[in-house]
């Protein structure tokens, strides 16, 4: 199975080319979200055995999980290439029709942040999910008209991590549908002690623990975490990840035993003492935290709320009981109440 990445936007990093590297290329690999793989399974051998491309899927849930990885084994299992692009920097319908043409039979198109496509570009892609057809405006003016072109029959994988701002038309048009959730601690270590040992380190048990409770229960963190605890144990420690050489080098990377790092903090400590807990819109909280606000929404907020650090309401964000008490903090007096409610 080859891979071939079209319209990045990016330049691909040596970070890059470890995170691939770390990624699993079966299903029976791939740990976590059990209910998904059972399902996809059955949809992959379904596929093969009537000799179809699998139906489009598409995966959301927060940032990290494993949507990408998921892509790239369907396609792997599949036995066809996958194309990788993303909906923002696919700008005009040209862009879009020339990656539809250059499809082979049965491949993946796998596009990433797909709530992000323009509206004319979504346009294009309607005809070509349902039917494998391309409807094409060729000249201008009165001597305009529309060819339809022939596409070879492909799986369209979409990644979201806001499917909230997904139109209808567009969600519809896939499907098979997945919701990733977060990991648990269990599931991380298998995911910490096998990347270990694809990055050539020794790593004990109480090692895998420590790095797994600290990875925000996201296996892109966890991958993350241990190859730079790895760079610690290389130079500071003796080659080897114990749980006090993990423990050393989380602190160095003012990681908490939480998994709270600076911008967790510095969202949390916003707004507590500035906001006095809340209720406060994301757009002020971005302002006063000065990081966009898609980022909050995107990468931040969705483990602060899982944890029961945060609460959306429809007034703003609120800082819950367990915020405050994790700082030591008293609540202004007219939310004493409503935390007590909560407690």
């Amino acid at each position: 199975m080859d891979e071939e990445r079209i319209i990045t936007g990016r330049r691909v990093t040596e970070d890059d080319e470890v995170e691939r590297s770390l990624r699993p290329r079966h299903l029976v690999d791939y740990v976590g979200q059990e209910r998904i793989k059972e399902n996809l399974s059955v949809f992959i051998e379904a596929a093969r055995a009537r000799g179809e491309a699998i139906d489009h899927i598409l995966f959301h849930g927060p940032p990290g999980l494993g949507k990408t990885t998921l892509a790239h084994i369907i396609a792997n299992e599949m036995g066809v290439q996958i194309r990788t692009t993303s909906g923002p920097v696919i700008e005009r319908a040209g862009d879009l029709a020339a990656i539809l043409t250059n499809l082979e039979k049965f491949d993946v198109l796998f596009i990433d942040e797909i709530h992000r496509l323009s509206p004319i570009v979504e346009e294009i892609l309607y005809p070509a999910m349902e039917d494998f057809k391309l409807d094409l405006l060729v000249g201008q003016g009165p001597s305009a008209r529309t060819i339809k072109l022939e596409l070879m029959p492909f799986t369209l994988i979409g990644a979201t991590t806001r499917s909230g701002l997904l139109t209808n038309p567009l969600r519809d048009r896939f499907g098979i549908m997945f919701h990733l959730d977060f990991y648990s601690v269990d599931e991380l270590k298998i995911i910490v002690k096998r990347s270990a040992s694809v990055l050539k380190v020794e790593i004990d048990e109480a090692g895998a623990t420590e790095i797994a409770s600290r990875a925000r229960a996201t296996p892109r963190v966890a991958n993350r975490l241990t190859r730079r605890v790895r760079d610690f144990a290389q130079v500071r420690g003796e080659g080897r990840i114990d749980k006090s050489t993990a423990m050393g080098a989380l602190n160095m990377l003012d990681v908490d035993d939480l998994g709270l790092d600076n911008m967790d903090r510095k969202f949390l400590e916003t707004l507590i003492y500035k906001f006095g807990g809340g209720p406060v819109g994301i757009e002020t909280l971005s302002a006063a935290i000065g990081e966009e606000r898609d980022t909050l929404e995107d990468v931040y907020e969705p483990y602060l709320v899982k944890e029961g650090f945060v609460d959306r309401t429809p007034r703003g964000r609120v800082a819950t009981q367990r915020a405050f008490q994790h700082y030591n903090a008293k609540a202004p007096a007219d939310r004493q109440s409503q935390l007590f409610d909560q407690g």
